[in-house]
């Protein structure tokens, strides 16, 4: 008795997918992958025909994932770490919060410090955050693109493409010499 077969293809994939059903419960053949581990009756199966072929009949390479480009740039280094400061600082502040409070409703002993070091823990988040907004704002100054004539990054970068420059006609005048190699010297054997 032999099984049905039909081929699927999944819309906007490439990828074709001859699947078959074997009443017999026999094991998968070679090329086939199971929908399962074991073999039971009236399982499908799925034997991957082949890849997509491009318009010279290879066979395409089609990755796993394509890798989308990020919506917000990544935060600079010094930006990012001030920020897990600040969340760190605010989760610890919150926390400390509510056990002040549930130890202040419960009349424990604990209440008077949780309140103190509640009170000194929103202190320090609060210079947290504000060090972040600081830390962007230098960073920007340092190195960002900021359309203000008191902006340092252009002068900078600007301080910058002038010693590439240099260093690029230094290498050039460099080689220049070693290609000439002995142009002065007189050729007697």
């Amino acid at each position: 008795m032999m099984g049905t077969a039909e081929r699927r293809e999944a819309p906007d994939e490439g990828v074709v997918a001859q699947v078959r059903t074997r009443p017999d419960g026999g094991a998968p053949g070679r090329g086939t992958a199971a929908a399962g581990h074991g073999t039971s009756g009236g399982r499908d199966d799925v034997e991957y025909v082949g890849e997509p072929e491009d318009s010279r009949g290879k066979a395409s390479y089609r990755p796993l994932w394509v890798e989308e480009p990020a919506r917000r740039r990544r935060l600079p280094d010094p930006v990012r770490t001030a920020a897990v400061r600040a969340v760190l600082l605010i989760a610890v502040t919150l926390i400390q919060a509510m056990v002040a409070f549930l130890t202040t409703l419960a009349g424990s002993w604990l209440a008077f410090p949780m309140v103190i070091s509640s009170v000194v823990s929103t202190i320090l988040a609060t210079w947290g955050v504000l060090d972040v907004w600081v830390t962007r704002q230098v960073w920007n100054q340092r190195n960002g693109v900021v359309s203000v004539p008191s902006s340092t990054a252009r002068a900078l970068r600007r301080e910058r493409r002038r010693a590439r420059r240099r260093e690029r006609s230094a290498q050039r005048a460099e080689a220049r010499i070693r290609r000439r190699g002995g142009a002065g010297q007189l050729s007697h054997p």
